[in-house]
């Protein structure tokens, strides 16, 4: 049993679906957010780096030299097929033309297969949807919605700036234009009480996700950037962290609640050494991953298992 796959990993869905090794390069498409520049917010949600969750792209350059740049380097040895992800900030938040002419600039290579787009469930429309509707002639198309929670106190603590409403919406309307819908849930955040966010909050998120039709799952924890407002809570002793292996026995939740057709992405975020500032396990992807598994095997539970 210990070989056996617990969860529905993405690089064995990507392998299946292309018919081999599908790697992602990540762009910075010089995108802001509603949330920083001040028509939603500013200073973005309070676990958000500067540079929106991006800081291991060097976005110098323009966004076909970004992946000019990738299939220079050594990373596109790795794989012949690849899927442009526009990753930091909010990639759909511009005028349609705009945005066009962006993701246009990033598909220029043969072994481009996969257009994925990051971004808030506010800033999707029925003209964003028919937008990227329009590549999936010729790539497969995705979006990724951050959701983070459903407890709507914790959304305003964190300074989310949408509701869930504006969550089902968006994928109510990918879903309409066949769109794959890949979600992000975060692990140990703050909440309104005080302290962590509870097993109960967890509970209701899993549950709220269950009601919608999602094909994929990022799981992250909730770890602390610096200069960011949840380092200050964090200097203050207002926040602190999950240890390693309260964070693995929430995923494990989440993943033997969540749908089995769901499609694991990640059950980690990586954020870069040097602005880390706590909890430091979050530095060792594979005690993440490797933890995992081993609470999972060691329980004999599986994805969906408790669906």
């Amino acid at each position: 049993m210990e070989n056996l796959e617990r969860y529905n990993h993405l690089n064995k869905y990507l392998k299946e679906k292309f018919g081999e090794r599908t790697l992602k390069i990540c762009i910075d498409g010089g995108f802001t957010c509603p949330n920083r520049d001040g028509s939603k917010s500013t200073g973005g949600c309070i676990f958000c780096s500067e540079k929106g969750s991006g800081e291991h792209i060097k976005p110098a350059t323009s966004i076909s030299e970004q992946v000019q740049n990738y299939f220079t380097s050594y990373k596109a040895e790795r794989a012949n097929k690849f899927i442009v992800y526009f990753q930091n900030y909010t990639n759909t938040y511009d005028k349609i033309e705009n945005l066009k002419l962006k993701y246009d600039s990033a598909l220029i290579d043969d072994r481009i297969v996969g257009l994925e787009i990051a971004t808030r469930p506010d800033c999707i429309n029925e003209d964003v949807a028919k937008l990227i509707k329009s590549y999936s002639k010729k790539y497969y198309v995705c979006v990724e919605l951050g959701l983070q929670t459903a407890n709507e106190k914790t959304g305003k603590l964190i300074n989310r700036c949408y509701s869930n409403i504006d969550f089902t919406n968006a994928v109510n309307i990918l879903n309409k234009y066949n769109i794959d819908v890949v979600t992000h849930i975060m692990i140990g955040l703050p909440s309104a009480n005080g302290q962590n966010e509870s097993k109960e909050d967890l509970i209701t998120t899993v549950n709220f996700l269950n009601h919608h039709n999602l094909q994929g799952l990022k799981i992250h924890s909730c770890y602390v950037v610096k200069n960011t407002k949840l380092e200050q809570l964090y200097e203050q002793g207002k926040y602190v962290p999950l240890t390693l292996n309260e964070y693995l026995g929430y995923c494990a939740y989440v993943i033997t609640h969540i749908s089995p057709k769901v499609i694991i992405h990640r059950v980690s975020g990586d954020a870069p050494k040097d602005l880390l500032a706590a909890p430091d396990w979050n530095l060792h992807k594979k005690w993440i991953i490797n933890g995992l598994d081993k609470f999972l095997n060691e329980r004999n539970l599986y994805q969906g298992m408790y669906f």
